[in-house]
C-alpha cells in the first residue's frame, strides 16, 4: 500500500523567483516519465549552476493554459539570487510575484495529479480562482526516487 501525504492547503505570496535549468517539450503524456530524467541530470549539473539558493530543493514550473509558445512546457530547475554564467544547454525563468494555494504530495509521481484533483477541489468549495495563464510551480523536496517523491504544489490564484 502507498503512503498518501494529506494536509490542508496554505497560502504563500512569493516575490519574484529566478530560476535555471532544463525546459521539456513532449507530449503531455510523456511528462511523467521525461520530468525525473530531468531532474537527475540537473542534479548531476548542479554544481555549474552559479549562484543557488538551495541546493536541496528543484523547481517545476509550468503554465496551463499557455497562449505562447515562450510559455509551452515544463521547466526543471534550481532557483538562484541572480543569473550568472548560464551553463551551456541550460535556461532561465523569472516568475513574477504571485499567491499560490500550496499542497504538499509525498508519493508515488503518478499520484502527483490525484493530488492537484484534491487541491483544485478543494480550492474550488473554499472560492479561490485559478490563474490558468500564470506560472505555476512544484517545489520538488525529494526527486530521486519516483515512489516517493516530496513535493508542494503551487497553484497560482487570483491575488486579491
Amino acid at each position: 500500500m502507498t503512503k498518501q501525504f494529506l494536509q490542508n492547503p496554505s497560502i504563500e505570496c512569493l516575490d519574484e523567483i529566478k530560476l535555471v535549468g532544463f525546459r521539456i517539450l513532449c507530449d503531455g503524456t510523456q511528462y511523467v516519465n521525461e520530468i525525473p530524467k530531468v531532474a537527475n541530470q540537473l542534479n548531476e549539473r548542479l554544481s555549474e549552476i552559479k549562484n543557488v539558493l538551495n541546493p536541496f530543493v528543484q523547481f517545476g514550473a509550468f503554465v496551463v493554459d499557455s497562449h505562447s509558445e515562450n510559455q509551452d512546457g515544463y521547466w526543471v530547475c534550481m532557483q538562484v539570487k541572480e543569473y550568472e554564467e548560464i551553463p551551456e544547454g541550460m535556461v532561465t525563468l523569472t516568475v513574477p510575484p504571485q499567491k499560490y494555494i500550496v499542497w504538499r504530495h509525498k508519493g508515488p509521481n503518478l499520484k502527483i495529479r490525484d493530488a492537484y484533483e484534491r487541491l483544485h477541489s478543494w480550492m474550488e468549495a473554499n472560492g479561490y480562482e485559478r490563474q490558468m495563464d500564470k506560472w505555476h510551480l512544484e517545489r520538488f523536496h525529494s526527486w530521486n526516487d519516483t515512489e516517493n517523491v516530496d513535493v508542494e504544489l503551487l497553484d497560482t490564484v487570483k491575488n486579491e
